[in-house]
């Protein structure tokens, strides 16, 4: 704290301690409000923001001479944010997609507002809604509508497989369209430290999903012409076009790739960057300076400040008119504020601004305020208007960023006021370098990975990039031929970094920690850069080792652990015992940029920290091996089992063992036993179908606890292993094939004889499963039957055979949707 803060008079202390408890009162409240599976009464939240209004003024009354107390300024402010929030919900809520109209066709007009993100399965478009219609009849629906647009029949098309007519090239933000929609509400994918898809849209104010439908009896999709409306949108999408133009309609013209990256630093789209690039960006730590994050902008930001106020040094005049260091901060935050907009002005870019005003105005002030407070004040002022930030990376990652640059970090503060360009430019590669430092353990905590390459890809991409590859970048948009110098400049990059990506250990992963080690690392983290005595600073290394060294328990010897992750449609279960690890399944390919693997079960495994011994793919359907090549890549140790043909692309990756019925082994007590296929399965007549492959996998306890993974095997395959007096007593049974009406027979579930099954199959997948006349066979067995799209990610414990922990049930909100 600065001395003439300390020496200030008593109700400056005052006013320190009212926005120190406003401040924990904004952060309290929503952090309680955010802890809610279901919403109360508006009735409840009005009550409670006119209690903590009517409690404050009865103190003002009742204790006027005497300041009322931190406590009270927390508890009443925490009060009244609580219900303001819960208000904001409630009405957000009253506009969802009404039940009745999921898997409904409905003819929507509308306005792009958003340029479209073309992929290779067709494009996706937000539409603002102007008119319903259901059979003639006028309905409502919510305001915006996240729209894809299908090309062909791949894992994203319409449920129903109904080919549809591809989009075309020059649909653009701002047109009006009429189109038929089938629509549905968002049901993301709900995993132990997974992505919550349900919240993303939320904050960005989408309630229901469509998918446009271009079938032989539905209207051809019409443009009703162009409309003044998000010109910013427009603007970025001719913008994109042309980089894309001079970059990407060549191949000899720029290194491949490059026009990704420089539409995504230039307009937002990230999604341009190809795959292979994000993993070389995520391996290097430098995925922060390639797309265009709160992070992104708070970099910007410093630069502009430090070029503003150079340039406003040198004119005597405007130094008059206005001090430097004013014009300086304004100019910086006018300048991040254009680029957040012409980036898209997305949920994280809008925190990040409003932090940085917050703090601008603050030093503003003419106050030395105490750096801790400027902190605290601009996370307080982003999550009173964004209170769902809290739960959000991002906001996190920029919170951190913005404390260390502008409170551990000179910015611009006195102090550097007075040096010359090339001293300025080293000071920002400081702060770049302290901010990579700070965020390492926040990283490692938000996403159980961390670059050991980092600092050193840091400290030539942050320069770079910042100083080179972005001027060249803006520069295009008057001079074009600079984009060409920006790709060459990005392409000697990315060989460096391809190159550091490919060492050993490049990366190094931990399992997810509990909240109160996270919360150590973090404060580790920044304690480690802050301008303190180096004494003080290495106190923090201790605050780091918990996040380092936090292992998550495992089943004790004898025992194992199913945990069936929600992949959508398609199957994949982690087997866990005390020391091994087996997956079964990998889930299905969603588009050809995107699976189960990558999305879902290598940010699941990297949580655990689990190290696979065996994959099993029980057969060469997309639903259960289309994640099967990330999961693999990551653990190049596990051993691979399969029915898939020799000549199948994965066993040209990795060799494995084919799954036959009488193999078996031993982990940790735990005996796992192959009961399917027979060695003449693979030569009979039924090995056309895939499904009657499927490697079927019994695990037993050292208790006689019994689970059976039963993969697509179909009715006949079932008759066999009845007929053979296979071993198929289980207490817990993954439900053949997704529930069709083509397994389960009756035979096969009185020979089984589960207490539990469960079925892994996508919300409104477009095969129907599971089939209502297989889930009354079951309850007629008196089976309980638990599905994925209601519980999620489920995990069965052999020592507690009769319970089943669900990912839906355990962290429920408000904000999820519940499936009918």
């Amino acid at each position: 704290m600065h001395a003439d803060t300390i020496n200030a008079p008593a109700h400056v202390h005052q006013g320190y301690r009212w926005l120190l408890g406003a401040c924990w009162g904004v952060l309290v409240g929503s952090a309680l409000q955010l802890q809610q599976a279901a919403l109360a009464s508006m009735v409840v939240y009005g009550l409670a923001v006119l209690v903590g209004l009517a409690g404050w003024w009865a103190w003002h009354l009742v204790r006027r001479p005497q300041p009322m107390g931190l406590g009270a300024v927390v508890a009443g402010t925490a009060l009244v944010v609580w219900g303001l929030c819960g208000l904001r919900a409630t009405v957000f809520v009253a506009g969802v997609l009404p039940p009745a109209l999921e898997g409904r066709d409905v003819l929507v007009t509308g306005i792009v507002s958003r340029m479209p993100q073309r992929h290779p399965a067709g494009l996706r478009l937000r539409l603002v809604v102007e008119s319903a219609a259901l059979d003639g009849k006028v309905v409502q629906l919510p305001g915006l509508l996240d729209v894809g647009w299908y090309g062909g029949q791949l894992a994203d098309a319409p449920e129903d497989g109904t080919p549809q007519a591809a989009a075309p090239d020059t649909l653009r933000a701002g047109e009006r369209w009429r189109m038929r929609l089938r629509l549905k509400a968002p049901h993301g994918l709900r995993n132990p430290g997974g992505f919550d898809y349900e919240l993303w849209l939320w904050e960005q104010g989408v309630q229901a999903l469509g998918t446009v439908r271009t079938g032989r009896y539905d209207p051809v999709p019409q443009r009703l012409g162009q409309t003044w409306q998000f010109p910013v949108e427009q603007l970025r999408q001719r913008v994109r076009d042309a980089v894309w133009q001079r970059l990407g309609t060549d191949p000899g013209a720029a290194p491949a790739g490059a026009a990704g990256v420089v539409a995504a630093l230039l307009v937002g789209d990230q999604q341009a960057i190809e795959r292979a690039d994000w993993d070389v960006f995520r391996a290097t730590g430098v995925a922060h300076l390639m797309s265009i994050s709160g992070l992104h902008i708070t970099m910007f930001s410093w630069l502009a400040v430090v070029l503003v106020g150079w340039a406003w040094r040198r004119s005597q005049r405007l130094c008059q008119w206005m001090p430097a260091p004013v014009a300086a901060g304004l100019g910086g935050l006018a300048l991040a504020t254009l680029y957040a907009v012409f980036s898209g002005w997305g949920v994280p870019a809008q925190r990040t601004v409003l932090m940085l005003a917050v703090v601008l105005l603050l030093r503003l002030g003419g106050r030395r305020w105490p750096w801790p407070l400027v902190w605290l004040l601009a996370g307080a002022a982003v999550v009173a208007v964004d209170p769902w930030a809290l739960l959000q990376a991002g906001f996190w990652l920029s919170f951190v960023a913005v404390g260390v640059l502008y409170a551990g970090g000179p910015g611009t503060a006195p102090q550097v006021q007075g040096l010359q360009p090339g001293q300025r430019a080293l000071g920002l590669w400081r702060e770049q370098w302290l901010v990579t430092c700070a965020l390492t353990p926040l990283v490692l905590v938000l996403f159980g990975q961390v670059s050991v390459v980092g600092l050193l890809a840091n400290l030539l991409a942050i320069p770079w990039v910042t100083m080179v590859v972005t001027p060249l970048i803006m520069l295009g948009m008057a001079v074009p031929p600079a984009w060409d110098l920006a790709a060459w400049a990005l392409y000697g990059l990315m060989r460096v970094l391809q190159w550091l990506a490919a060492w050993p250990f490049a990366t190094v992963s931990a399992p997810s920690a509990p909240w109160w080690a996270a919360a150590a690392g973090v404060m580790g983290g920044v304690l480690l850069v802050l301008r303190l005595p180096w004494p003080v600073r290495w106190m923090g290394l201790p605050l780091v080792l918990p996040v380092l060294l936090w292992q998550v328990p495992r089943p004790p010897a004898g025992e194992f652990e199913l945990l069936a992750a929600d992949i959508g449609q398609g199957s994949a279960v982690l087997v866990r015992t005390a020391s091994h690890a087996l997956l079964y399944d990998t889930g299905p390919q969603y588009s050809v940029e995107s699976d189960a693997g990558h999305r879902v079960l290598v940010p699941l495994l990297r949580s655990l920290g689990e190290r696979l011994d065996t994959v099993v793919l029980s057969h060469r359907d997309l639903d259960h091996t289309g994640g099967a090549r990330a999961v693999l890549d990551m653990q190049a140790q596990a051993t691979l089992r399969s029915s898939l043909e020799p000549a199948h692309a994965l066993l040209q990756q990795r060799p494995g063992i084919r799954c036959e019925a009488g193999q078996r082994w031993q982990w940790d007590g735990v005996d796992f036993e192959v009961i399917h296929p027979q060695l003449d399965d693979y030569v009979a007549a039924a090995a056309k179908n895939t499904n009657a492959l499927s490697c079927v996998l019994r695990i037993s306890s050292a208790k006689g606890t019994h689970a059976l993974l039963a993969g697509d095997i179909e009715v006949a395959q079932e008759a066999r292993l009845v007929a053979t007096g296979a071993a198929l007593r289980a207490d817990w049974l993954l439900v053949p094939h997704h529930g069709s009406k083509t397994s389960s027979s009756d035979a096969f579930l009185a020979a089984v004889r589960p207490g539990m099954a469960l079925v892994q199959a996508g919300y409104r997948n477009r095969f129907g499963h599971p089939a209502a006349s297989v889930m009354q066979r079951y309850g007629h067995h008196g089976i309980r039957v638990v599905d994925s799209v209601h519980c999620g990610a489920a995990v069965w414990r052999s020592d507690q055979p009769a319970t089943v922990d669900c990912e839906r049930e355990r962290s429920s909100r408000y904000w999820q949707h519940r499936a009918p």
